[in-house]
């Protein structure tokens, strides 16, 4: 396991699971999600901030106390459901609607007794998407698993020459995208024969999960109008964990010459609650790259990104298989992963090359981070890296091995921030589990 921070101790709530050590929902976080109840047959989403294993729900909130005026219009927006909306609020209204619940949630309040007819078990909710995503975009920015992956095909010259210049990315579909708790449907397509032959269009044999973050954007820009470097900040919400699955054979016969295709396309997973922008604040780190060296163009390059343009993020993954949850076999951790470590691009990076040329973006698009492998072999961030493309299978607690993933596995993200001068947060979970080709 990645080894625990000594973390400041939280201000504490009155819901006393929020203060349990190692909670990821402290007071200190607040993240927004979306989710509906499972007597409510509409499966109409509602808002809630996460809180210890419970939900604040806005709804609930605003029917049992009185909301301040500065933000009261704003706050309405919420209890209609409307996230992208909110996310677009000005920086201000946000803390001044997050100081009010915290202040609402700390231990001292004394209306705890009156406020708790607005809390939910998370238990008992399903999650859904925590907003509208209009566009999904996935970079590149995990060096060493650009440089693991380029090993594989290229020896000699594992990343490509426009890689320490520019954030890689393709567009990818946000009209596949799915909630943490949804099976992933192994996909069908062509992958490539030997000597000539047509080939194959069967379900994938190499189905693999890529360890990613999701950044979600706060407000668009006009078309046409970049946003610059010391601007990008302002247009960032927050974060979720993101699986990027991954079909490695098709992928290996559709990507030349033009990238990522149905390989992609047919699911992308993310969890559902948003940590956001503040709550994020205490783990900025300054950019570091192993080669310090190497110029930036000065579009991507300013004075705050390199001093906490970085975010301290420490990731896990797990993988529990249907032999092994049968036999009451705990999840078996794969790999552990750092995000500051393993990004050579920041987010404000991502922002400001996304709309150099003008390309506008609006609230609640997502960028995916691109696979977060660390610099060691057994800190990779897919299957791909671990087996080395399959020659070297993984063993695993129940006497099984794995180079891919099979029918009935289920692959467990984690992600929690923790510094010894801040309160530990955390993402909460991605778990989704491989079922059969339709």
């Amino acid at each position: 396991m990645i080894k625990e921070h000594r973390a400041k101790k939280s201000r504490g709530s009155w819901v006393e699971s929020a203060n349990v050590e190692g909670c990821d929902f402290p007071i200190e976080n607040l993240p927004f999600g979306k989710y509906y109840l499972t007597a409510d047959v509409s499966k109409a989403g509602r808002i809630g901030i996460a809180i210890g294993d419970q939900i604040l729900d806005l709804i609930s909130l605003a029917s049992c106390i009185d909301t301040p005026s500065e933000f009261e219009s704003t706050f309405a927006l919420l209890v209609q459901g409307d996230m992208n909306t909110w996310m677009a609020t000005p920086d201000s209204i946000q803390m001044q609607f997050r100081s009010w619940i915290t202040h609402l949630l700390e231990k001292e309040n004394t209306l705890h007794k009156q406020l708790a007819s607005a809390l939910l078990p998370q238990a008992s909710v399903v999650m859904l998407l925590p907003c509208k995503v209009g566009d999904y975009t996935d970079f590149y920015s995990g060096i060493h698993h650009a440089t693991n992956v380029g090993k594989m095909l290229r020896p000699d010259a594992p990343l490509s020459p426009n890689y320490h210049w520019l954030p890689v990315g393709y567009h990818g579909r946000s009209s596949s995208l799915i909630p943490s708790g949804l099976p992933v449907i192994r996909p069908r397509g062509q992958t490539r024969a030997s000597d000539g032959k047509p080939p194959y269009f069967q379900a994938s044999r190499r189905l693999d999960y890529e360890l990613e973050l999701g950044v979600l954007i706060a407000k668009g820009n006009q078309l046409g109008t970049p946003i610059s470097i010391t601007q990008a900040e302002e247009y960032f919400f927050g974060m979720c964990i993101l699986n990027d699955w991954s079909a490695r054979d098709m992928q290996a016969w559709e990507a030349a010459p033009l990238g990522p295709f149905l390989a992609k396309s047919f699911a992308t997973s993310i969890s559902p609650w948003i940590i956001t922008k503040a709550a994020l604040a205490p783990f900025r780190t300054a950019l570091q790259r192993s080669d310090p060296k190497q110029a930036t163009l000065p579009y991507l390059d300013c004075v705050n990104n390199q001093a906490s343009g970085a975010i301290q993020i420490y990731l896990e993954v797990l993988l529990q298989t249907k032999e092994m949850q049968t036999a009451g076999l705990a999840p078996y951790l794969l790999t552990q992963s750092e995000y500051s470590g393993a990004a050579y691009w920041t987010i404000a990076q991502l922002i400001a090359h996304h709309t150099s040329n003008g390309c506008n973006v609006m609230a609640g698009d997502l960028f995916g981070t691109g696979t977060l492998s660390g610099p060691t072999p057994e800190s990779a961030g897919s299957l791909l890296e671990l087996s080395q493309g399959g020659k070297a299978p993984i063993s695993l607690p129940s006497g099984q091995t794995r180079t891919f993933l099979e029918d009935g596995d289920t692959v467990i993200m984690n992600a929690f921030c923790a510094h010894e001068n801040a309160v530990r947060i955390g993402f909460g979970q991605c778990i989704n589990t491989v079922v059969a080709s339709h």
